[in-house]
């Protein structure tokens, strides 16, 4: 279509009638969307933070008639305390949140930035679980003129449990809109070029500021059940290549970097070698000087700050470790949003 003739069609289809309620249109809606977060450390916040994660059947695939006396006898009595305990260890009492919030709100402030040459585009932000929720956002993003929306899982590597539960979230609200906008999602980009490198740069850069060289470096991932696994869930394949590509990159072998995953949760088997074995192993072998990063994590988070920069580093130390070092992921940073921009101006294309 020739400009001029594009610009007629814009013009003519502009005006409405007399009369006519004031309608928006004409904008495109780009969602980031995290994990989650609790609104706040106490009890409370705690428990209606985890009965949503919880009762997620993508995240715990048992049957409800197996599982529910379980987490609503058991699990959702005991771990709220214990959880927003370890929450308050690494909560942000400057604006007092978490950091997983903050982080996230920057990438969209800083997205909003980099694309506003496209003054038709429009940046939100949302959590699977929690506030502010998905269906809030979206809903929003439709009401303000966005007739088109993109949803970005912050998810390099695809899980059932991660990508696919943010894309039910958005179809669920779709399901009960009058008027609906076209939607898009973000599909994985575990082997993106500008994903790898920003990687490979983020553990280069950080080691540069030492005053010693790790032995291991050690590539943590959040794991998931290895039934999932079995079923078909393509997660632990896409870790794998991430981590080689990673590595291709780097020039290193697979002695030097090393991919485990973490925080297991329940009776059954979930994806090996486990991360807390594997530092306690090594330290236990004589390994003395360790880095550990998380590149399955856009922002540093409970699992990344609490669990590994804290316990994992304590694990070390006690089994005669001497040296632990935590690599903080991308967040915010040039270099965290460079990946994510490129990712949506790709996944844009055609639409602005």
């Amino acid at each position: 279509m020739k400009h001029a003739d594009k610009n007629k069609i814009e013009s003519t289809a502009a005006p409405l009638p007399d009369g006519h309620p004031s309608v928006a249109f004409g904008k495109v809606g780009v969602l980031i969307v995290n994990l989650g977060t609790p609104d706040g450390t106490d009890y409370t916040s705690m428990r209606r933070y985890l009965r949503e994660f919880l009762t997620d059947k993508r995240v715990i695939e048992w049957p409800r008639v197996l599982w529910y006396p379980i987490l609503f006898g058991i699990v959702l009595n005991t771990r709220p305390g214990r959880v927003g305990k370890a929450y308050e260890s690494i909560w942000n009492k400057e604006r007092d949140e978490s950091y997983l919030r903050t982080y996230t709100r920057n990438q969209s402030v800083a997205l909003a930035s980099s694309l506003q040459s496209h003054p038709n585009v429009q940046v939100d932000w949302a959590m699977r679980y929690g506030q502010p929720s998905i269906k809030d956002r979206l809903t929003a993003l439709k009401d303000s003129g966005c007739e088109r929306v993109l949803i970005f899982p912050l998810y390099p590597q695809y899980a059932a449990s991660t990508t696919a539960t943010v894309n039910d979230k958005a179809f669920e609200t779709l399901q009960n809109m009058r008027w609906q906008p076209a939607l898009r999602t973000v599909p994985p980009y575990h082997d993106d070029p500008a994903y790898v490198s920003a990687i490979a740069n983020s553990i280069t850069e950080h080691l540069s500021t030492l005053d010693w060289e790790p032995q291991k470096v050690i590539a943590s991932f959040h794991g998931i059940p290895q039934s999932y696994f079995d079923k078909g869930d393509p997660y632990h394949c896409h870790c794998m290549k991430t981590m080689r590509l990673v590595r291709e990159k780097l020039g290193w072998d697979k002695d030097k970097l090393i991919t485990t995953f973490q925080s297991r949760f329940g009776p059954e088997e979930w994806l090996q070698p486990y991360t807390d074995e594997t530092i306690e192993k090594l330290a236990k072998e004589g390994v003395k000087r360790i880095a550990v990063i998380n590149p399955g994590f856009v922002s540093d988070c409970l699992e990344t700050l609490e669990e590994i920069a804290g316990e994992a580093g304590e694990i070390f130390h006690e089994h005669g470790g001497e040296k632990f070092t935590h690599i903080p992921c991308l967040n915010d940073g040039e270099a965290g949003m460079q990946v994510i921009e490129t990712v949506v101006r790709r996944e844009l294309q055609g639409w602005i």
